[in-house]
């Protein structure tokens, strides 16, 4: 599991990253790789990328969600919502075989939930965003806040139907799920307005209500340790920028920092 690669933005050479990844993935066998979103600037260059790893890793299973990033050129509000490439799980899922586990992915959204202390009305958080976020690039037919709704009827869903037919469930969303990683304060200071922007309470909330076992998420560019909230372990295995300007890795080099999060984890075992 890992997210929030960058491979744009880290200005890494893409055929060698590919290389390495899939002689990683094949050396170690790995069973599924999941990158819980922004991998580009640009969604077709992120299929590109996780399709041509597929290739290169036979016997591995690649899949993808997008990030908001991924979501800013060659891809609509409307396509977004559909299986347009194989390794594409926004709003799909996958069994892994000779397991009860299933593997469900969500893009998700943001509602402004994490910023409610701050009574700001909806429009407050919108001219904010159009005015220094990524986000403010893409074209929606929606509020964020009937967004985000809109995909916590259909996460509900998933997890239902996981429920009725006794799966355990891994679930990948790129935005954040628990307001518990974020750094609130009740004034006006930026980072409380961007807060608005990383994901939704409402969430966490299904996640803990259906008792999901796992979570991967990205969008913040942190290095937690895994933590259980409510029953769920919580993984965010961002790599973040290292650029001049956001230098946030540990190590110099994009593969070295790849390796450092990236994390493996066991599905093979059925609960008794």
């Amino acid at each position: 599991m890992v997210s929030d690669i960058h491979l744009d933005i880290n200005k890494v050479n893409v055929n060698d990253t590919l290389q390495q990844q899939s002689d990683w993935l094949n050396r170690n066998g790995i069973g599924i790789y999941l990158i819980a979103g922004d991998l580009f600037n640009h969604f077709d260059q992120s299929v590109s990328f996780t399709e041509n790893l597929q290739k290169m890793t036979p016997n591995t299973t690649v899949k993808f969600i997008a990030g908001n990033h991924d979501m800013v050129n060659d891809i609509s509000y409307r396509e977004l919502q559909k299986p347009v490439a194989e390794t594409y799980l926004h709003r799909q899922y996958f069994d892994v075989s000779n397991t009860d586990w299933r593997i469900i992915g969500n893009n998700g959204w943001y509602d402004y939930s994490f910023s409610a202390a701050m009574h700001r009305p909806e429009a407050d958080f919108l001219h904010w965003k159009r005015a220094y976020w990524i986000d403010g690039a893409i074209k929606q037919p929606l509020s964020d806040p009937e967004r985000m709704a809109v995909e916590l009827q259909v996460i509900e869903q998933q997890l239902l139907q996981a429920q009725r037919e006794h799966r355990r469930v891994l679930f990948m969303t790129h935005f954040v799920p628990r307001i518990e990683y974020l750094r609130i304060t009740s004034d006006d200071r930026f980072w409380n307005m961007a807060n608005a922007m990383l994901g939704s309470v409402h969430t966490g909330e299904l996640l803990a209500k259906y008792q999901v076992k796992y979570v991967l998420f990205g969008h913040m560019h942190i290095h937690p340790a895994p933590r259980m909230y409510a029953g769920t372990v919580y993984f965010n295995q961002s790599v973040g920028y290292g650029t001049a300007r956001r230098h946030e890795w540990v190590t110099n080099d994009f593969q070295s920092e790849w390796l450092k999060r990236v994390h493996v984890i066991n599905l093979d075992e059925k609960e008794e």
